[in-house]
């Protein structure tokens, strides 16, 4: 896994997907969550998917994440991209009941065979850059629903994967906080070259973010590049 310092190559693909559809059940209960899709994710990529609730958004992260097998088409990852190395904020709760906030922070570094002194400190890192290194002795139901977000944000951002993925990182947030989470998802792609898309319904959030990919219905919709 890559430390903080880690820096990837802008030109290096870390995912890409060809044709890909990903179909829930079959026959006539069939769903199609996602149609045909074609991305590619560089290092360095700054990508927001804009759509309403139910539009497939958080079914083609999980397709980049490879939480979801492509029912047909492809998703393909280079060699060099490790399961450390993809970061992905979930949209519900995702934090684990039984550990504390700095705990659930500091998962993914022990899990990948770093000290516990090493993976808490990085933790409260994170945990500070949005706002909540305060609860970090407190478990996930003594917190609100927007703190555990920050707190899964901050998850990832102690990680410092080469792919993060956010899935509406900022809907539980209030307009400052979520901004906050943004600024802090953003810095820390920077500061390693990553690659950040985020999912959202919010033009606002989109807009901070180089290309905007729009879904409609599960289909993942032509570029559009800001300014």
């Amino acid at each position: 896994m890559p430390s903080d310092e880690t820096l990837v190559t802008r030109s290096e693909t870390l995912v890409a997907c060809r044709d890909a559809a990903l179909t829930f059940g079959r026959g006539a209960q069939a769903v199609v969550a996602v149609h045909g899709a074609d991305l590619e994710i560089r290092a360095g990529d700054r990508l927001a998917v804009v759509g309403p609730s139910g539009s497939g958004k958080s079914s083609l992260l999980y397709l980049l994440a490879g939480l979801e097998q492509p029912t047909s088409g492809g998703v393909t990852w280079p060699a060099s991209l490790g399961a450390y190395d993809i970061g992905l904020v979930f949209q519900g709760d995702s934090l684990i009941p039984a550990l504390n906030v700095l705990e659930n922070a500091a998962l993914p570094l022990v899990l990948a065979g770093r000290t516990e002194t090493e993976a808490q400190e990085s933790a409260r890192t994170a945990l500070d850059r949005v706002g909540v290194a305060d609860l970090a002795e407190r478990l996930p139901e003594e917190i609100s629903g927007g703190q555990a977000q920050r707190a899964a944000a901050a998850r990832v951002l102690a990680q410092a994967p080469r792919l993060i993925l956010a899935d509406e990182p900022t809907g539980r947030l209030d307009h400052t906080t979520g901004a906050r989470v943004l600024d802090a998802l953003l810095t820390a792609a920077d500061r390693t070259g990553a690659a950040l898309v985020v999912t959202t319904h919010d033009p606002a959030i989109a807009a901070r973010l180089t290309v905007q990919r729009s879904m409609r219905a599960g289909r993942l919709l032509a570029p559009e590049e800001t300014s």
